[in-house]
């Protein structure tokens, strides 16, 4: 009998000893995290298109006559002055023209001689009574006719020495050879550019730009220049010219940035347009790391509670992905905390561990707070 009461004491007082041990919890390790803190949208964005140098205006010379090309005096990259020659055409048709032209004058002025002449003789023998005045004024006539052949021989004849100059190409003012469009032995056509002369003075940037961005560039706009051979100098440019079309094969709108004098500004260099733009709707950037997905396949990112320290999943709206990470257009606020690396181990109420100077800036806002309350 004893011994059966004893049986159950001792079940008792074992299980009373094993309760501590499958009472007790184990806890988990709190997980450092990287993050972000989300700072103020901008205002404005930054565009940036490249460009070559160019001169302002850049002629296209070519002949004012067609013919063969004798001989070209100029290659790419020569400084021509105001006068210089640089091409000319085989001109013996044109001298021949010339000296027709001049024989053909001088023609007409014996004949001008000639009706004058019988004009003073009708007139002497009108005022004798002699000859009936529609003799003289028969004379009169053909004076008026000759003086007519002789203005048009002369105008043939200064045709004619035009000509002849026209078949020296000179260049029209100071510049720089850019092309060469025509060589000796070739025969072109009046008006066919023979050599390209960029005009010295003001230089420009020539860009183009996409519709999504051309309502940001107007004339007078400030824009800085930089040289992608001389990544120090940075100019300041102005727009000068937006083209009012787009083009048709690129559907992109050209347009030319004036630039200051500078030596060190080459024809043909490579340069970045710099402008602002209004950002118009406010986003946030993140770097693509920070971007997760639920269950349900959409996009959110983990922002950490500061006085908790415990991360929660919040649901945001992409904008767009640049180079330089991923814009959130809704979702998030300045001051947000989102973790950026190490999203996929991520749980609701996960407690995390935040980098010590987010820790210390939350302390300062907490004693701000405090301090504004009392």
């Amino acid at each position: 009998m004893l011994k059966k009461a004893i049986v159950p004491l001792l079940m008792v007082a074992a299980l009373s000893g094993c309760a501590p041990e499958a009472a007790e919890v184990v806890e988990t390790p709190v997980r450092p995290v990287k993050v972000v803190e989300i700072a103020e949208a901008a205002s404005t964005r930054t565009l940036s298109y490249s460009g070559s140098i160019r001169a302002r205006s850049d002629v296209a010379a070519g002949f004012r006559v067609a013919g063969k090309i004798m001989e070209r005096k100029v290659n790419i990259g020569d400084r021509v002055k105001a006068g210089d020659l640089l091409a000319r055409l085989d001109d013996t048709d044109y001298k021949l023209s010339l000296e027709s032209a001049k024989a053909s004058l001088m023609s007409a002025e014996r004949q001008v001689e000639t009706a004058d002449f019988a004009m003073k003789r009708a007139e002497q023998l009108f005022a004798r009574q002699v000859v009936p005045k529609a003799q003289l004024e028969q004379a009169e006539l053909v004076y008026r006719q000759a003086i007519a052949g002789r203005d048009s021989a002369r105008a043939a004849l200064a045709q004619a020495q035009n000509q002849v100059e026209y078949s020296l190409l000179k260049a029209d003012r100071d510049g720089i050879v850019t092309a060469v469009n025509a060589d000796a032995g070739q025969v072109v056509a009046a008006g066919s550019p023979v050599v390209t002369v960029a005009v010295d003075g003001e230089k420009e940037v020539s860009i183009s730009v996409p519709e999504s961005d051309i309502l940001a560039f107007k004339p007078g706009l400030p824009v800085k220049v930089s040289l992608w051979s001389n990544i120090a100098l940075e100019l300041s440019g102005t727009v000068r010219e937006v083209s009012g079309s787009a083009d048709s094969a690129s559907r992109t709108f050209s347009v030319r940035v004036s630039l200051p004098q500078d030596e060190r500004v080459l024809l043909g260099m490579t340069a970045s347009v710099i402008a602002a733009a209004e950002s118009g709707q406010s986003s946030y950037s993140v770097p693509l790391s920070a971007l997760a997905r639920d269950a349900a396949d959409k996009t959110l990112v983990w922002t950490v509670d500061r006085a908790a320290e415990t991360v929660h999943a919040r649901p945001v709206t992409v904008a767009e992905f640049g180079d330089n990470g991923v814009k959130i257009a809704d979702g998030l606020k300045p001051g947000d905390i989102v973790v950026v690396a190490g999203t996929q181990f991520m749980t609701e109420d996960l407690k995390v561990k935040l980098p010590s100077e987010i820790q210390q800036s939350a302390q300062v806002s907490d004693t701000a707070s405090s301090i504004q309350i009392r």
